[in-house]
């Protein structure tokens, strides 16, 4: 178990915190979110970040995301400030830099499938083939139905072509599998593991589900908004043989 945020590797850090904090205004109450978090994240790395609810999962996927900033420390894209960027450049941040899978899908329900992934191939700067995604997500014959026409599962994995169409440096992903059975969430883990080592992408998961932690390179343990420690693990095992 690693007693520090940091790993020996001669690579550059693609995601680097320092003292980073999240404070939100209730009124007369201040809720920290985030509080003092450090870490560092490597290109090619399967990341899982665990903790219970409200411990402040979220609000650092956010962060990273550049959906939300900081209100103290510093956080970084290679060298890129994203504390102190502005809110045009967090979107081409965004938009050129990060995939973005939800626990509830968020598919345009009047877009069919392949117009879904099209669409969010359409304004990255180095899109893959929607239907070659579509083909990769097992989906091709279901290219032209529209989400109410799918299943859970498959909505999921539009979702997850969706974002990959994009080339991301970095996949964040929000409870992926929260919503699915059993035999979908180790199909939907594959997918998102094959994405991380087939193309030496960064891949972060957020999951209070423990043995999804087995198949990441490292666990982010986070409870009251601190990042209580960090593992290594040394012997990640293949989604298939998760059990819960």
């Amino acid at each position: 178990m690693e007693t520090t945020a940091e790993i020996n590797s001669p690579i550059k850090p693609i995601i680097t915190a320092n003292n980073l904090c999240k404070f939100y205004q209730m009124g007369e109450v201040t809720v920290k979110a985030l509080q003092g978090v450090d870490f560092e994240i490597y290109p090619g790395e399967f990341i899982v970040i665990l903790g219970p609810s409200g411990s402040g999962k979220s609000t650092l996927l956010n962060m990273v995301g550049g959906m939300d900033k900081a209100s103290d420390g510093e956080l970084y894209y290679l060298d890129t400030p994203l504390h102190k960027a502005s809110p045009k450049e967090l979107t081409l941040f965004r938009r050129n830099n990060v995939g973005f899978v939800f626990q509830f899908y968020n598919l345009i329900p009047n877009l069919n499938a392949i117009e879904n992934v099209t669409l969010s191939a359409e304004i990255a700067r180095n899109p893959s083939s929607p239907e070659e995604m579509l083909r990769k997500v097992g989906l091709s014959e279901r290219a032209t139905h529209f989400p109410s026409q799918l299943s859970g599962g498959e909505q999921q994995r539009v979702s997850l072509a969706r974002a990959i169409v994009k080339n991301p440096d970095i996949l964040l992903c929000d409870e992926p599998t929260g919503a699915l059975d059993y035999q979908t969430s180790i199909q939907v883990l594959q997918m998102l593991k094959d994405f991380c080592k087939t193309n030496k992408k960064t891949v972060i998961v957020i999951t209070h589900n423990t043995p999804i932690a087995k198949i990441a390179d490292r666990i982010f343990y986070i409870k009251d908004g601190k990042l209580s420690h960090i593992e290594k693990n040394e012997n990640p095992i293949p989604p298939e043989k998760v059990i819960w």
